[in-house]
């Protein structure tokens, strides 16, 4: 697919991707570099992953630093943050991406599966999200955060429970962040990406029944890409959303309409 341009000017300023390393988080972490950002790229496991993703933003000429950890754990969280202090500067933009999804009946998901989505998809997006604001009002950065959600948090689906419960979750996170933030000067809006194909459900799509049942709940008729979904972040982490908080973008092919 060949790279997209962008018009959003973010030069001089440093950003912070969640689960950068792969998909959805590659595709804007690279899109926040080429409009001007410096970028940190958080990991959990995907370290080789991650070191391509901070090459190819060196390569538009960027600071990129990728540094594991847990965005559930609040001590590994202010550890990344300070690093990310360290190599490219405070922080502008957030955008909280890191997410996992496993599909399960409802009667059969066992408590350890039911927490640990909560804890990445949910959790995650509080610890980071609250300790990015506090380093933001602290330093007086009118800041941005962006939380990547999912038209799940609108729609149930079968088998997954607990991704819809987590990021339902995560969108009242968003509005209730951005109205408490909003006397700082912070902005806090989602993008929710609709069916995007990605690590996570590639398999899935392989199947031809499977795939052919979503499409026909999509308008347009189409299976997104990662790259989709990056125009979205990157008008709500610029300027030009100066007006926008506690906003929802979905970048579904119209699928939220049916």
């Amino acid at each position: 697919m060949q790279t997209p341009s962008t018009r959003y000017a973010l030069s001089g300023q440093n950003a912070l991707v969640t689960g950068g390393s792969r998909s959805i988080g590659r595709s804007i972490a690279l899109g926040l570099a080429r409009s001007g950002a410096n970028v940190v790229v958080n990991y959990k496991q995907a370290a080789d992953a991650a070191a391509r993703t901070v090459a190819e933003i060196q390569g538009f000429g960027r600071k990129g630093v990728a540094i594991r950890a847990d965005v559930s754990d609040p001590v590994a969280v202010e550890r990344m943050l300070d690093e990310a202090e360290s190599a490219v500067g405070r922080l502008d933009i957030l955008v909280n991406n890191a997410g996992i999804l496993r599909r399960t009946p409802f009667l059969e998901i066992p408590l350890p599966e039911w927490d640990m989505i909560l804890a990445t998809n949910l959790r995650g997006c509080f610890v980071v999200g609250q300790a990015v604001a506090r380093r933001m009002v602290k330093h007086g950065i009118h800041g941005r955060i962006v939380n990547v959600c999912s038209d799940s948090a609108k729609d149930a689906a079968r088998l997954l429970t607990h991704y819809c419960v987590a990021k339902a979750g995560l969108s009242m996170l968003t509005k209730q962040m951005a109205l408490e933030l909003a006397e700082h000067g912070i902005n806090v809006n989602e993008v929710n990406p609709g069916l995007i194909e990605t690590d996570m459900n590639r398999k899935d799509l392989q199947n031809e029944s499977f795939r052919q049942f979503r499409l026909s709940l999509i308008p347009l008729r189409r299976i997104g890409a990662p790259d989709d979904v990056v125009g979205a972040v990157l008008f709500l982490a610029s300027e030009d959303a100066r007006l926008m908080t506690g906003a929802s973008v979905f970048v579904d092919g119209g699928a939220t309409i049916l």
